[in-house]
């Protein structure tokens, strides 16, 4: 099985289908060079289970990105998993969060899931819950989707799960089999990870049903940063400031806040930067 995998499945005598996902290698690397307290690290956790669920849940090609604004304790969260399920994430936490529940951390915060298949993009608000980040997007598939769904997250340091339990459109499904699977995907412990793999772990959850399980998808840690876009955010800070940043410093340095990976200019470098703002003639046009 895949270090890093999604995998979908469905339930034979039930009108529902699932996937559950198992997060170790993308998650340790989404925390390296990062400190977060352990409330914002959870909530990053949660989301970026969520956002794997998410696009494997679909049929698109393009980028899923679940998206938290605040002016509390969370500043901003951003988590993106492409239809290749290349995953990336980061949180910008105030100076010092005082939160200890998600509640208090998500209490200024607005959420919405974006998708952006290369025409118009598609964007849904996320009524955030105070209990957990599940139990909102639960709302969300409810709501904004229709399709009622169970959503089960977790996460520590090394690990980021969880589970998607959806109604199939245009059926029906008994009330007490409905919240017996809802009560079952609840259950979920990062624990259950560590000593099965995820085709041994849905038999475990679900042993009273007959599950069809489908060939699992591998995720990745893949960041889209490059020198081209550290160029255009200094660019966009303006020649002057950075003319004064460089006087100040002797050098700029820009780091990708998703991977940590820095680029280093120095007076030379931007004084390139900004000639090729300069257009001479037809040839200079891209």
């Amino acid at each position: 099985m895949f270090a890093d995998h999604v995998i979908p499945f469905v339930f034979e005598s039930l009108p529902v289908r699932g996937e559950i996902i198992n997060l170790s290698r993308s998650w340790r690397r989404m925390l390296a060079n990062h400190d977060y307290d352990r409330i914002v690290q959870d909530t990053l956790g949660h989301a970026t289970a969520a956002t794997g669920l998410i696009a494997q849940s679909m049929k698109f090609d393009g980028t899923v990105s679940l998206h938290v604004q605040g002016s509390g304790d969370l500043r901003m969260l951003v988590v993106q998993c492409t239809s290749d399920l290349e995953l990336r994430g980061m949180a910008s936490p105030a100076p010092e969060v005082t939160a200890s529940s998600f509640g208090e951390l998500m209490q200024t915060a607005q959420c919405a899931i974006t998708v952006d298949s290369g025409e118009r993009p598609y964007q849904g608000i996320v009524e955030v819950n105070r209990d957990s980040f599940a139990a909102s997007l639960e709302n969300y598939f409810a709501r904004s989707v229709q399709i009622p769904s169970h959503v089960a997250l977790v996460c520590d340091d090394e690990m980021s799960g969880g589970i998607l339990l959806q109604k199939m459109p245009g059926t029906a499904i008994d009330k007490d089999d409905w919240n017996r699977l809802g009560y079952l995907a609840a259950t979920l412990q990062c624990e259950d990870f560590f000593h099965d793999s995820g085709l041994e772990l849905i038999g475990k959850l679900f042993n009273e049903d007959d599950v069809r399980v489908y060939r699992g998808r591998s995720l990745v840690f893949k960041c889209r940063c490059s020198k081209k876009k550290a160029e255009d955010v200094l660019r966009m800070l303006g020649e002057a400031e950075i003319e004064a940043a460089l006087q100040e410093q002797g050098s700029l340095d820009v780091t990708c806040e998703y991977c940590g990976r820095g680029r280093h200019f120095d007076s030379v470098d931007v004084s390139k930067l900004f000639a090729d703002n300069v257009v001479t003639g037809p040839k200079s046009v891209q």
